[in-house]
């Protein structure tokens, strides 16, 4: 790369994007990499506040922005990433298909903390569609020392990529709902609807619904018998708090499950219930989930959906960024909820 004055540039390559600025109405490309120069672009240069410009001179040891941003791309996208062509030295990536991004946030400062790269992304664990925009990278010189992308290559050679999306899988899922109020008539089962439209969101298959007394025998039989015939998940409603009557976390623990937590650092939704009977997980939600429009149902389900099994230390790692702040006008998931850098 040889800086030259706009004067003597007639008749050069340039080695990158110009952009022209206009505040509050533009802001595109104005002159483009590998354009020849001609006499009538230079008072136009000059009209953009350019005395000099960077005209591409070849060297082995040196790799254009376009040509490293590409490089850098196609290092850090593992499955269910695609990328657009560079624009302005900027490469961006995309969703290939619905589901969660990923993102190893270790290797991500690891490669930031390389002279002139730059990858930023979206949250860890966000749900993301097909086509949308969840990282970018370039470099930010005109050209990068070759040695810098090879450090770069070796930062994301590991088995798993930076950057993956994971699909959802089409669960069939059974939902229970117990009390002694909802069993007898007395009171109308407000969860069913609102459950069922959220994992069917995530290309679920109804397994069955069934309703039960507080009865943690009933209980537990009924979620062997929907794990025998197929469900892959099951999800109880209703008795999660700590009232002696609320007996469905005994019931979960009555099919010998193995119990993930019982509580999340998560609020609203901190009574939730996570279990594992062999492979298949058990959901036991509080009452929020209900009424409140967003709660720890919705961190879960998500991860659960793309066949991840969670842990304790997963579930505890939620507490930052863990509080909805109830606005007026809901805009998870793209808010704080749920979501903290690092993790």
């Amino acid at each position: 790369m040889l800086k030259v004055p706009v004067a003597e540039s007639v008749g050069m390559i340039l080695c990158h994007d110009i952009t022209r600025i206009i505040p509050g109405c533009e802001k595109g490309r104005a002159f483009r990499k590998g354009q020849m120069l001609t006499k009538e672009d230079v008072p136009k240069l000059r009209d953009l506040g350019k005395e000099h410009i960077y005209v591409w001179e070849n060297s082995p040891d040196l790799v254009h922005e376009d040509e490293a941003a590409m490089l850098l791309a196609r290092l850090v996208a593992g499955p269910g990433l695609n990328w657009d062509e560079p624009n302005q030295g900027k490469v961006s990536l995309r969703a290939f298909y619905d589901g969660i991004l990923k993102v190893r946030g270790d290797r991500l400062s690891h490669l930031n903390n390389l002279d002139g790269v730059v990858l930023a992304t979206i949250h860890n664990n966000r749900v993301v569609t097909k086509d949308q925009l969840v990282a970018g990278t370039r470099v930010i010189p005109l050209t990068i020392q070759r040695q810098i992308l090879d450090e770069a290559e070796e930062i994301c050679s590991a088995a798993e990529p930076l950057l993956t999306v994971k699909p959802f899988q089409p669960l069939s899922v059974g939902i229970i709902t117990t009390g002694n109020e909802i069993c007898s008539g007395r009171i109308k089962d407000g969860f069913t609807n609102v459950v069922s439209n959220k994992v069917t969101s995530f290309g679920a298959q109804l397994f069955g619904h069934v309703t039960l007394p507080d009865d943690s025998n009933l209980i537990a039989n009924e979620i062997r018998r929907m794990i025998s015939e197929g469900a892959e998940m099951v999800i109880l409603t209703g008795g999660m708090s700590v009232d002696p009557d609320d007996v469905t976390p005994t019931g979960i623990k009555a099919t010998g499950a193995d119990v993930v937590s019982y509580g999340a650092p998560v609020l609203p939704g901190s009574m939730f219930m996570l279990a594992y009977l062999g492979q298949v997980p058990i959901c036991g939600l509080p009452g929020c989930v209900m009424y409140n429009k967003t709660t720890v149902f919705d961190l879960m389900l998500p991860r659960i959906f793309t066949g991840e099994r969670l842990t304790k230390s997963d579930i505890v790692a939620l507490g930052h960024g863990g509080l909805c702040e109830e606005c007026q006008v809901c805009r998870y998931p793209a808010c704080a909820f749920g979501k903290a850098t690092g993790i």
